[in-house]
Order: structure tokens, then sequence, then C-alpha cells
């Protein structure tokens, strides 16, 4: 099953635009910014207690973030949830009729390994499963 929430993403057209609002003004700390050409973002990470909320610029215009925002504009883009076993969920998932993204789970950078439910499938949010690679938490 899934032990917490890992993250929550928000799709932003710049991430030097949107930071200063939750560094400056709502005081959330552990900025780390990278990007992540496998899926075609940059993202900063902002935690606060234990869920980290998730800043996603995307790279180009391939970016499935880019598409997001021309639909739906600015705003949250996924919840993220924690599992040490991404593949028994899926399993689970799949049984149960949930529909995925993708057919596999894919490496995001060398922190997690991830996988996006269908918002079909999960009354139109979109929820990533993620499980941390070992040691990483």
């Amino acid at each position: 099953m899934f032990s917490h929430i890992d993250h929550i993403g928000i799709a932003v057209k710049s991430i030097e635009a949107a930071l200063p609002f939750y560094r400056d003004i709502l005081g959330l700390k552990n900025i780390r910014i990278q990007d992540v050409p496998e899926q075609k973002v940059r993202v900063a990470m902002v935690r606060i207690g234990e869920v980290k909320v998730e800043l996603l610029e995307p790279l180009g215009e391939g970016s499935p973030v880019q598409k997001f925002i021309e639909k739906r504009g600015e705003g949250i883009h996924h919840i993220a949830l924690s599992t040490d076993d991404i593949h028994g969920e899926i399993r689970r998932l799949r049984a149960a009729g949930i529909q995925l993204v993708t057919e596999n789970p894919t490496p995001r950078g060398n922190e997690y390994e991830v996988i996006f439910l269908h918002p079909s499938s999960t009354g139109r949010v979109l929820i990533e499963l993620c499980q941390p690679v070992k040691g990483r938490r």
C-alpha cells in the first residue's frame, strides 16, 4: 500500500517567477532545482513538513507539462503517493481496472521510479506513484 503523500506537483510557466512565492512568502525551504530531461521538465522541490511541493516547468514544446499549461493553465498538476513496492501496486491497480498513462514505471533522475494513473480512472485527478530509490527518502 501507500505510506504517505510524497509531493504535490504544480505546473508553472517559470520556476524563477513562481519560486519567490513559495520561498519568500510561504517560507518553504530545502530548495533543490534540477532538470529531468526524460520527463521534459525542470523541477524545484521545496518542503513543508514531510511533504514536498514540486514546481514543474516545461522543457520545450513536447513536454506534457507544457500541454497541461496550454489546456488548463498553471496550477495543481498531480498528487504523488509513495510506495515501497511500485510493481506490486501496478499489478493490484491493473487488476482493479485502473488505467495507467504508460505501461511501465520510468526513472525520475536518480531519485524515484514513477508511473502515473490515468485521470479517467481516478476521478479526473492525475496521480503519480513513486518509489524512492533505495537509500533516498
